[in-house]
């Protein structure tokens, strides 16, 4: 029987992330992936074949703004593996169907002078929002790259900036008020606040609602930190897609000894009479041993509830996990298409192709935005009138497309259980194959009364429901985050407060990836942070091993 010191359940980007550091110090570590690729949702793949051979497509994750926050690039050494970023400059682009649109570059000023086009307050407004989001940022990045409940971890990420912008955001009486205010109240009342146009209001409504709810709600104003982390440090995506990251990462991995084994689908957590988890059985009925560690990439919903016995576990937790833990019913239906010709947006008149470097929203106004996100949540399809985030990723990456091709992804929220569809369609949700094509179909004819030529540039097409999603990725309802990203489930409340630090009340066992601190989204934070916790206590484990071995040999020598 195989055995390693650390067997990782999933090899997606963070738990490959947390292999490299264990492996870096010196442990043996194998990652188990269920699919024939690793990466989860960070993967690049040829996805149509037949019909497109050639193009390359993002299945999941696409723009990254988060890992530029995490010292896990420099620390992994990952540009000399082979990783190259391509930065998004514009970054944001907007258009709306009476010709005006929203473009916002990696400059600040750049910006300013786009939006006085249309509102000089708007203008104004937005570089004072934007620095109040990057000072905000910037005081609570040291949260990001730290294990949440770890005190003296904190503090030693904190510098001199980190502790300035503090005082900026929260260094008074009324500046600490009106930063518990702003984030508990809800984006849209924020927006309502600072802005008058939609033309501004709409796009920023749109990314703080990639959170994944609509932007009326409480206490997810942290997403309007997606907006000032495009400005700084900017975003991109790594040339050859997002899956580059991930070949990038095992590429490192196998380097340093690693073991990935794919189709490889873990079945149980195996655990002692100590309460300690010794290993795995996958399907099929091969075991594997671990000595020192099993680390799950897996949301804990699935660990626990499906994976773990349930004597192993006691019963007040087993409940809050299953009941406490908040998943609504958002997720994507993706859309992946291969085109003959890049789309033209009738809004924007000039022949560059600028406009289309970055992100492209279909949010028309703050209230699209709402549609969209609460009727997903009621069950409800919002297909009569999309709203939608697009890229086109060949035009910044050429090498995802045959020449003079083009590459489209499109993410539209949608419900993963169907109202009143309950017990039909792929795992009960209602969705079929008819039904997708159908709401893809409502999608793109959207999308053509901003781009009329894009319905006759599609070579081919991939659609995939959100009862699909959740099945490749293996992700409880559709929720690539794991759980909802919402303030009562975030940093140390992320996914329950007693389970929020990496570790589980079973020996041996621990947790990483999205569910985990600081949350979704590309950055390998989840996975370097348990590795830290992993590599503490072994050399705690270490040091008690040690001090106890000197007082035997004191007492011997006496």
């Amino acid at each position: 029987m195989e055995t390693y010191d650390a067997i990782v359940i999933g090899a997606g980007h963070n738990g490959l992330v947390c292999a490299a550091y264990l492996l870096k110090a010196g442990y043996s570590v194998l990652l188990l992936e269920k699919r024939s690729v690793p990466g989860g949702a960070a993967t690049t793949e040829e996805a149509i074949p037949d019909l497109a051979p050639g193009f390359k497509f993002n299945l999941c994750a696409i723009d990254h703004e988060f890992i530029f926050h995490a010292p896990v690039i420099e620390e992994l050494e990952l540009y000399k593996y082979g990783l190259e970023y391509l930065h998004c400059d514009p970054h944001t682009f907007c258009p709306h169907l009476d010709g005006q649109y929203f473009l916002a570059h990696k400059s600040l000023e750049k910006t300013h002078l786009a939006i006085a086009k249309y509102s000089q307050r708007d203008a104004d407004n937005y570089l004072e929002f934007i620095k109040y989001w990057s000072q905000l940022l910037s005081a609570i990045a040291p949260w990001f790259n730290s294990p949440p409940q770890s005190i003296i971890n904190l503090a030693k990420n904190y510098g001199k900036q980190n502790i300035l912008d503090i005082l900026s955001v929260a260094g008074s009486k009324n500046k600490a008020l009106d930063f518990i205010r702003n984030m508990i109240t809800s984006p849209e009342d924020l927006l309502n606040e600072w802005f008058d146009t939609e033309i501004v209001k709409a796009p920023l409504a749109r990314l703080a609602a990639e959170i994944g709810a609509p932007p009326s709600q409480k206490g997810i104003t942290a997403g309007l930190m997606m907006l000032a982390m495009r400005h700084q440090p900017g975003m991109a995506r790594p040339k050859g897609g997002t899956g580059a990251l991930t070949n990038t990462l095992v590429r490192l991995v196998n380097s340093l000894g690693g073991k990935i084994l794919t189709e490889q689908m873990v079945k149980e957590v195996l655990i002692d009479d100590n309460q300690r988890a010794m290993g795995v059985k996958v399907a099929g009925g091969q075991e594997y041993r671990a000595n020192k560690a099993i680390i799950s990439n897996i949301d804990v919903q699935r660990l626990f509830l499906q994976l773990v016995e349930e004597k192993a576990i006691a019963p007040k937790l087993r409940n809050r996990v299953a009941r406490r833990i908040v998943n609504n019913n958002e997720t994507i239906l993706k859309i992946d298409c291969a085109l003959s010709e890049v789309p033209r947006f009738t809004a924007y008149d000039r022949d560059d192709l600028d406009h289309l470097i970055g992100t492209v929203l279909i949010a028309d106004s703050t209230a699209h935005v709402e549609q969209a996100h609460s009727l997903a949540n009621m069950g409800q399809i919002p297909d009569s009138n999309p709203s939608m985030y697009l890229d086109i990723p060949s035009v910044l990456d050429p090498t995802l497309a045959p020449e003079g091709k083009h590459t489209l992804w499109i993410e539209f929220f949608a419900p993963y259980q169907i109202a009143g569809k309950e017990g039909t369609g792929l795992n009960g949700t209602g969705w079929t194959d008819d039904l997708k094509n159908k709401v893809a179909d409502n999608v793109l004819a959207k999308l053509a009364e901003y781009a009329p030529n894009i319905k006759d540039s599609i070579i081919a097409r991939r659609v995939e429901s959100p009862a699909e999603l959740g099945e490749r990725l293996g992700s409880y309802k559709g929720n690539y985050y794991h759980l909802d990203m919402t303030l009562d489930q975030m940093i140390f409340l992320r996914p329950l407060p007693e389970i929020a630090n990496y570790t589980t009340p079973i020996k041996n066992l621990y947790l990483t990836g999205a569910g985990t601190h600081p949350g979704g989204s590309i950055s390998g934070m989840p996975g370097r942070n348990c590795a830290q916790v992993f590599l503490s206590q072994q050399n705690s484990l270490i040091y008690q091993a040690q001090q106890s071995l000197n007082s035997v040999m004191k007492s011997l020598f006496q």
